[in-house]
C-alpha cells in the first residue's frame, strides 16, 4: 500500500473536472481488497472520514474530500475474467472505460454505456449510474451490471448478483460473506420516469443490486464488477448534420426520436428501418465555441445533430432513409459529415466530446466552478422547456452553450460566467432551471449524479422527509458516518452519532 501525506503529493486528489476543490490529511492507495478491508476497519473504529476517489473526471464534487482521508482505487485496475460464451466481463473498479471498451471490441463484443469522458474508472460509472449518448437506445450503466462485490464501511463484504436479492415491497434483507444480516426499509418516493441519476434507486420489490448502483460510494466500496456484454454490432452509421434553422433541427430530433422509440418497442413490426442509438444536439453557440478547432463547420449553421445507428444489414436502405429524413427537415445533404468506418466515427466522437472539455477549460481558467445543467424532462414537455431555459439565460445576458442528449430530452446548458458576479447570477438561473424541470415531472440530474454540488437541489426535488429517509438508509450501512460523507445529502441529515 502507498500512503501519501505530503500536501504537494496529494493535490491531484483534491478536485474534479467541475473545479470543485477540497482538502484531506492523507491519501491511501491500497493494492488489494484485503488492504481496503483493513483500512475501513481501522477508519471505522476511529470514526475517520473516508472519501473514495476515481480518476477525477466527475462534475459534482463526489470524489472531492472535505477533511479526513482519501482512499484511491487506482491500483485495482485489472480485468479478471472475460467469458465470451456467456458474454460477461469481470473487472476491478479502476479499469479505464475506454480501455475496457477497446478490449471487448477486439473480442467482437460490446459494452454500450459511453459517458462523455471515457477516461473515467468503470467503478465510478457504476457508483454514479453513468450514461451517455448511446443511453438513448441501450439505457444507462444499470442495465449492464450483473454483479458487484462491495466492502461495507465496517469491513464486511457483500457479493450480490442480479436476480439474487429482492425487496419485499419496501422491506429488504442482505447477508454479508461472514453471515451478518442487514435488515432495512427502503425510502418511499416516486422517481421520475425520465433518464435519472438523482439519489438512491428505490422502489417496491426491487432487485437490491440496484440500490448500490448510483449510490455514489455512500454505502460501500466496489471492488469487483460483473458487466453484461452484447455482440458487437456489425455496422455503424455515424453522421453530423448541420441546419441553417434551429427549429428544423429540433423537428428532425422529434421525428427521429419518435421513429426510433417505436422501432425499439416493436422491432419486427415497424417497417421503418431508422433506429438511432444516439441523438445529440449542438446549438449555434456550441458550434461557434468549437469552430476554432473545427473550421469545416459550415457557415450560417444554427444547429447540428450528431446521430448514430448500428445495424446488421441493408446499409444502403438505412443510409437513404436518414438522408430523406434530413432533406424533409431542410438539411443540406451535401454538408452532412458521414462515417461508416471506426476511425472516422472516432473523430465524430471527439467532435461531440470536445465541447465538454472546452467548457471545463474555460471555467478552470477563470477559477470558477462549472454551472451546467444535467436536467431531463418528459418528452411532451421538452421543446417548451428548452425554449424557456434558453430565454431565461439570454435575458440575464450571460454567455452560454447548449448541447447534449436530446434523444433523452436531456440538455446540457452550460453558462460561461466571466467573473464571480456572473457566476452568482448563473447559479440563480441554474436553481430555477432545476425547479422547473422538477415541476414538469423531470429530474435535476439525469446522468452525473448529485455529489456535493447538487445536494441542495435534490432536497428541493424530493423534500426534507425523503432526504431524511435516505440518510437513515445510509446509517444502516454506515452507522459511524465515515464513508463519502456529503455526497447526495448534507452531513447534517445524519445527526451527530
Amino acid at each position: 500500500m502507498i500512503i501519501k501525506n505530503d500536501p504537494e503529493q496529494i493535490q491531484n486528489y483534491l478536485f474534479d473536472a467541475s473545479n470543485y476543490k477540497g482538502f484531506a490529511e492523507s491519501v491511501y492507495i491500497p493494492e488489494t481488497e484485503e488492504e481496503i478491508v483493513q483500512l475501513l476497519k481501522n477508519f471505522n473504529k476511529d470514526k475517520i472520514k473516508v472519501t473514495v476517489t476515481g480518476n477525477g473526471t466527475g462534475l459534482t464534487g463526489a470524489r472531492v474530500p472535505e477533511g479526513g482521508v482519501v482512499v484511491s482505487l487506482e491500483k485495482l485496475n485489472q480485468v479478471i475474467k472475460l467469458n465470451s460464451k456467456e458474454k460477461y466481463l469481470l473487472v476491478q473498479p479502476a479499469v479505464i472505460l475506454s480501455d475496457l471498451q477497446n478490449f471487448v471490441e477486439s473480442k467482437n463484443l460490446f459494452y454500450p454505456p459511453d459517458p462523455t469522458e471515457r477516461n473515467c474508472f468503470i467503478g465510478a460509472t457504476v457508483a454514479t449510474n453513468a450514461s451517455g449518448a448511446r443511453t438513448f437506445k441501450y439505457g444507462a450503466t444499470r442495465n449492464f451490471i450483473l454483479g458487484l462485490r462491495i466492502i461495507l464501511p465496517d469491513g464486511e463484504i457483500i457479493s450480490i448478483e442480479r436476480g439474487k436479492y429482492f425487496a419485499s415491497q419496501l422491506k429488504a434483507l442482505l447477508k454479508t460473506e461472514s453471515g451478518k444480516e442487514i435488515s432495512f426499509s427502503l425510502p418511499q418516493y416516486k422517481m421520475p420516469k425520465t433518464k435519472n441519476a438523482s439519489g438512491y434507486f428505490c422502489e417496491e420489490n426491487m432487485d437490491l443490486i440496484d440500490l448500490f448502483i448510483g449510490s455514489e460510494g455512500t454505502l460501500g466500496i466496489i471492488t469487483e464488477i460483473k458487466l453484461k456484454l452484447i455482440e458487437l454490432p456489425k455496422n455503424v452509421l455515424s453522421c453530423v448534420a448541420f441546419f441553417s434553422n434551429e427549429l428544423d433541427a429540433l423537428k428532425f430530433i422529434d421525428e427521429a426520436r419518435s421513429t426510433s422509440l417505436q422501432k425499439f418497442k416493436q422491432p419486427l413490426i415497424t417497417n421503418n428501418p431508422l433506429s438511432a442509438r444516439a441523438l445529440e444536439f449542438f446549438d449555434v453557440n456550441a458550434l461557434n465555441f468549437l469552430r476554432t478547432d473545427y473550421p469545416n463547420i459550415p457557415d450560417n449553421t444554427q444547429a447540428a445533430i450528431w446521430f448514430e445507428q448500428d445495424f446488421d444489414k441493408d446499409e444502403a436502405i438505412v443510409m437513404n432513409n436518414w438522408i430523406e429524413l434530413l432533406k424533409e427537415h431542410n438539411c443540406d445533404e451535401e454538408s452532412v459529415w458521414i462515417a461508416l468506418d471506426k476511425n472516422e466515427q472516432e473523430k465524430f466522437h471527439e467532435f461531440r466530446h470536445a465541447i465538454s472539455w472546452k467548457v471545463n477549460e474555460f471555467i478552470t481558467l477563470r477559477n470558477l466552478k462549472k454551472v451546467g445543467t444535467d436536467t431531463a424532462v418528459p418528452v411532451n414537455q421538452f421543446n417548451s422547456f428548452y425554449n424557456w431555459m434558453k430565454k431565461k439565460v439570454k435575458q440575464a445576458n450571460l454567455n452560454y452553450v447548449i448541447y447534449g442528449h436530446f434523444g433523452n430530452c436531456h440538455p446540457h446548458l452550460n453558462m460561461l460566467p466571466k467573473d464571480e458576479e456572473e457566476y452568482q447570477k448563473a447559479k440563480d438561473i441554474y436553481a430555477s432551471i432545476c425547479e422547473e424541470a422538477v415541476r414538469l415531472g423531470g429530474t435535476i440530474s439525469a446522468e452525473h449524479g448529485i455529489g456535493k454540488l447538487k445536494r441542495d437541489y435534490l432536497l428541493k426535488m424530493y423534500g426534507e422527509g425523503v432526504i431524511k429517509e435516505m440518510a437513515q438508509l445510509k446509517l444502516i450501512f454506515d452507522p459511524n458516518r465515515i464513508l463519502n460523507i456529503g455526497n447526495i445529502f448534507d452531513e447534517k441529515f445524519l445527526g451527530t452519532g
